[in-house]
């Protein structure tokens, strides 16, 4: 097979799409919320739990599609995985009951994301790129991730007004299968990875279990995961509740994602220039203020928006960041195996935050606990991030 094609840029813009279309339809769910609640006669707790259930799958099924991806090549599972997020899409617009919905916007949406979000895209552009371009290339496919992203709230909020929040879910199932054909551009020899040959995935598993600092980044990653997923699954609803418009809902969306495209690009370059540890406990620290300000200032245009734009940049920053530390600190052949560890914790906390965002609302009618909580649960991870040990493992450091 000739793979003269597969320039650098090729191959990021490649997984930049794909990342950026599951994360995209991913953001857009919020604004199924209501219609799909109203239609069905479900309650916001009923679909928040699909959501949450949605992250939970997505998290625990990570790092196994991780280590299908480090032993037999990414393309595969990004080209299941797109595959299995249309599919999941397709019978969620037909569900009927809130057990459908679980298992479809839940179970095989959260299957179909393992697969074709950042550890799996991450993963293989750290092995496929050079090393002193990594920086460069998950900032890039970051940034290209983010542009879908955008794309995708305006083009949701088209199709759902002009033809109906069913007809949108099939649009974006169409959408994942005409994408999946660039997974061929991430395809890989197995174990890529250079210098680490003699060691085992389990000889890897319990190096990166012993070390403090990757189990400080997974409970910090949980305070990212609850962070957004909350805002992505409950903001239209907190807004319109607020008497703010539905226009207002896709505008703060649009904003998130559009400022998420330079803070995702700008990130992965700080990354080679910084200690990521330290971007990190900054991104998570600046994310409390912020929401702090906007919870307890006067809500208007005037103050949804800026924090759109500064939440924006914040936004999925963390997840090169994290994914380089990683690297940083354990090498790349088993990266996207242990990023999914670590991203247990994300979605820990993205279940954690999509749930009780449901849960709370339904038992107060109000979402001012779970933004407290999501104030105090940057606090912690800031905290958290600042002690990681860096350093390259000892393994490493003797190659």
């Amino acid at each position: 097979m000739n793979r003269t094609w597969k320039t650098p840029v090729v191959i990021v813009i490649c997984g930049g799409v794909i990342m950026g279309m599951a994360l995209g339809v991913r953001h857009v769910q919020g604004l199924f919320l209501l219609p799909m609640t109203f239609a069905h006669g479900w309650t916001r707790q009923q679909f928040a739990l699909a959501i949450a259930l949605q992250n939970l799958a997505w998290g625990l099924l990570m790092p196994f599609t991780g280590m299908i991806a480090d032993k037999f090549g990414t393309a595969k599972v990004l080209l299941g995985g797109c595959l299995m997020y249309a599919a999941g899409l397709y019978l969620m617009a037909y569900s009927t009951s809130s057990i459908q919905l679980l298992l479809t916007c839940g179970l095989m949406i959260g299957a179909g994301l393992s697969a074709t979000s950042f550890g799996t895209v991450y993963g293989a552009l750290s092995r496929l790129v050079a090393p002193e371009q990594r920086g460069w290339a998950l900032g890039l496919a970051g940034a290209v991730g983010g542009l879908g992203q955008f794309a995708m709230v305006p083009a949701a909020q088209t199709f759902i007004s002009g033809f109906g929040w069913l007809a949108a879910l099939i649009i974006m199932a169409i959408v994942m299968m005409a994408i999946s054909p660039l997974s061929a551009g991430l395809a890989e020899p197995p174990h890529a990875a250079l210098g680490q040959k003699d060691q085992s995935l389990r000889q890897a598993l319990t190096e990166a279990f012993s070390h403090k600092g990757f189990w400080l980044l997974n409970l910090g990653f949980l305070a990212c995961g609850f962070q957004l997923a909350f805002i992505a699954g409950h903001l239209p609803a907190y807004l319109m509740d607020k008497g703010m418009s539905g226009r207002s809902a896709v505008v703060a969306l649009s904003l998130i994602a559009l400022t998420n495209i330079a803070g995702t690009y700008y990130s992965g370059i700080l990354g080679t220039k910084y200690r990521r540890k330290h971007l990190l406990a900054y991104n998570y620290l600046t994310r409390s203020i912020v929401i702090a300000a906007f919870v307890l200032l006067p809500l208007s245009e005037w103050t949804l928006y800026p924090f759109a734009i500064v939440m924006g940049l914040l936004w999925l920053g963390t997840a090169p960041l994290t994914n380089g530390l990683v690297s940083q600190v354990f090498g790349v052949k088993y990266l996207t195996t242990l990023f999914g560890f670590v991203f247990v914790g994300h979605q820990i906390g993205g279940f954690l935050g999509a749930w009780l965002g449901g849960v709370v609302f339904d038992a107060t009618k109000s979402y001012d606990l779970v933004w407290f909580g999501a104030i105090a649960l940057g606090l912690v991870a800031a905290a958290l991030h600042w002690p990681i040990d860096d350093r390259q493992v000892v393994r490493l450091q003797t190659a």
